[in-house]
């Protein structure tokens, strides 16, 4: 004989759903671990695979240079010697192996082999660098960004320190304004110009911005100096000038508030119409403002400057 609530208890108790089977703790843990262990087995297998790829690239380019391995060839352009420590470019890191080494027949020293040159190579590595710590990736945490290449190779390879990875971020960034500041400006048909300065400390950098007709915005130039002074701003913009950009044509400018920039606009451009930043106006008045009044002013301030003229 049994009580009432045991009889209700064993009423509560669901039983088995035809088609469905409770998978016990155990069987669920051991099945993270089997997929865990099968990506790392494909990333360590699409890898392996490719180093061996790289490897027979290495053969066949020994290859050309010295014709088949264990057969005399006088017109070789050089003789085979051994092997030696190398590195190539793997996952935005870099991965050791073992390279082929050739000496040139005439005895003028060691030859290099193209394919090895290619996977060697550590532009990629400042690209990458340069990338992704724009994108806001901390030198620190650069690692954590790369694509997996499975545990082996991510053990041995290096170049994914914060000092390494900042040498490369800034080697990269004064390329890239090299090649910023070379840039010939011909083909720019531009109808605004945009200038202004951003203070670093008691530095002031002037940035100059281009829009043409279909709202491309292509970065002209940037000049560092200690203060926005004229003969500053002037040396930037005559510095566009002197690259190609036709300063003959009506373009509508729109300087930060700066005087000397105004001057040197209306000094360089033949026909500009000057237009005060809105962003940099506001700016400079919540600026002087108490902290209550700046975000009301703001807005006001915003909904002044989109207000259909009566």
């Amino acid at each position: 004989m049994s009580n009432a609530y045991q009889k209700n208890s064993r009423r509560a108790q669901p039983g088995p759903v035809p088609g469905q089977f409770g998978v016990p703790e155990q069987v669920i843990v051991s099945m993270a671990e089997i997929a865990g262990a099968a990506r790392e087995g494909l990333l360590a297998l699409a890898v392996g695979t490719g180093l061996q790829v790289m490897a027979a690239m290495f053969d066949q380019g020994t290859a050309v240079l010295c014709g088949p391995d264990g057969r005399h060839n006088p017109d070789r352009a050089g003789y085979r010697h051994g092997t030696g420590a190398g590195s190539v470019t793997l996952g935005g890191r870099r991965v050791p192996v073992t390279r082929p080494r050739v000496r040139a027949a005439d005895g003028s020293g060691e030859l290099h082999l193209p394919s090895y040159e290619l996977f060697s190579s550590t532009e990629v590595l400042g690209q990458m660098a340069l990338e992704k710590m724009l994108a806001g990736l901390s030198s620190r945490r650069y690692d954590r960004g790369l694509e997996p290449v499975g545990e082996a190779v991510a053990d041995a390879a290096s170049a994914t320190s914060k000092p390494a990875v900042s040498r490369r971020f800034v080697t990269a960034t004064e390329t890239a304004l090299a090649g910023l500041m070379a840039r010939r400006l011909d083909d720019l048909d531009l109808v605004a110009f945009m200038a202004g300065g951003v203070h670093f400390g008691e530095s002031t950098c002037v940035v100059a911005l281009g829009i043409d007709i279909d709202g491309t915005k292509h970065p002209l130039a940037v000049e560092q100096g200690s203060t926005g002074n004229a003969t500053l701003v002037t040396g930037l913009i005559t510095g566009l000038r002197d690259r190609g950009l036709d300063v003959t044509r009506p373009v509508l400018a729109v300087p930060d508030g700066s005087k000397a920039l105004s001057r040197a606009v209306k000094d360089v451009f033949d026909k500009p119409v000057i237009q005060r930043c809105q962003q940099h106006k506001i700016r400079n008045v919540i600026d002087r403002l108490p902290d209550k009044l700046r975000s009301v002013t703001e807005k006001r301030m915003r909904q002044a400057y989109h207000a259909s003229p009566r």
